[in-house]
């Protein structure tokens, strides 16, 4: 970016003119930032940011990275993150999002690994979550790989963490206590239900800690040319229960942009960094087809389609029926 600021001009009357800085200003409310992570993350004064969520580089040799040894890309990450907690307020949190480094056949789960470095920076566990889709690349020698890791930390005890915001309508809301001093009286919140037992598509989401949310491939209304896209339902709801209303987000690895539109679309302020240009300039795009109403999004919380079995693609092919069984194969 050669300029300080990206204009945002609405193509829509009613609506206010938005500015993306590329840099770190007072009244900034939205940062796109083409470089270096550690040297925009150097930028951001101390303690203004409420969340850190981002999906670093997994060193698996995609086209925005170069393949390391696990030593020197835990190192360069561990940088990374010190930087990051610097600018965390103290009540804020960092949700980490990785996967697997595979090396000639052997799995290393990143989890782990980062597990420490954020356990020596003092940084505690509230939930390690586990993202699992139903699509993605078919393995040969070991089980297909269908899920990713999502470690929430916080810098203190006292963090945030806004459970009606993320409530959803209760199953049964005239349910009534049956017994004891309460007996008679309703049993549910009027604000809804803790998602933790019934958000269907994320399988008991934070109690049980597995969210079930499609990743972004093939006909997904969110794709673009970027390999790994984050879901903005994955973000949207750390977005959700650990901020509030103008508070900071950070994407230190921003890619196309789905954690800023995450933030700015729940009225957050939000700032990322990505060193790819062309990501920056979807990026970019996506957020002004945002203001202009033109971004499609999958809806937060809309079921994961299962297939009813009629569909075409569904049914046994014609070859494979044509084909003698084992056992038939054995009398020949």
């Amino acid at each position: 970016m050669e300029n300080s600021q990206l204009s945002l001009l609405s193509p829509i009357g009613e609506l206010p003119g938005h500015t993306i800085d590329s840099v770190f200003l007072s009244d900034s409310s939205v940062i796109l930032h083409l470089g270096d992570t550690l040297e925009f993350l150097r930028t951001v004064p101390d303690k203004v940011v409420t969340l850190g969520i981002t999906s670093p580089p997994y060193n698996i040799g995609k086209e925005y990275e170069t393949r390391q040894s696990i030593h020197n890309y835990l190192q360069e990450q561990t940088n990374v993150i010190d930087e990051l907690i610097r600018i965390l307020k103290d009540n804020g949190s960092i949700c980490w999002q990785v996967g697997n480094y595979v090396q000639e056949g052997e799995v290393f789960p990143l989890d782990i690994f980062y597990y420490e470095i954020f356990k020596e920076r003092g940084l505690k566990l509230r939930n390690r979550i586990i993202w699992f889709f139903r699509h993605g690349l078919h393995a040969s020698k070991r089980f297909s790989g269908r899920y990713e890791t999502l470690l929430w930390f916080t810098k203190s005890d006292d963090y945030k963490f806004n459970l009606d915001a993320v409530r959803v309508p209760a199953k049964y809301p005239g349910k009534r206590h049956f017994k004891g001093a309460n007996k008679g009286k309703l049993s549910s919140n009027p604000l809804g239900k803790n998602p933790s037992d019934i958000w269907e598509i994320v399988a008991q989401d934070w109690e049980s800690g597995i969210w079930d949310i499609p990743n972004v491939k093939a006909n997904h209304p969110e794709k673009t040319v970027h390999p790994c896209q984050f879901p903005i339902e994955l973000v949207e709801r750390c977005v959700l229960s650990l901020t509030d209303e103008e508070d900071w987000i950070v994407d230190p690895y921003c890619g196309v942009g789905s954690s800023l539109i995450a933030g700015i679309k729940n009225s957050r302020k939000a700032m990322g960094c990505d060193k790819e240009s062309r990501y920056i300039t979807i990026a970019n795009e996506r957020i002004q087809d945002y203001y202009r109403g033109n971004l499609k999004i999958r809806p937060l919380g809309k079921e994961v389609h299962v297939p009813s079995g009629k569909e075409k693609v569904a049914q046994i092919p014609d070859e494979w029926r044509t084909q003698p069984t084992q056992e038939e194969d054995s009398l020949l």
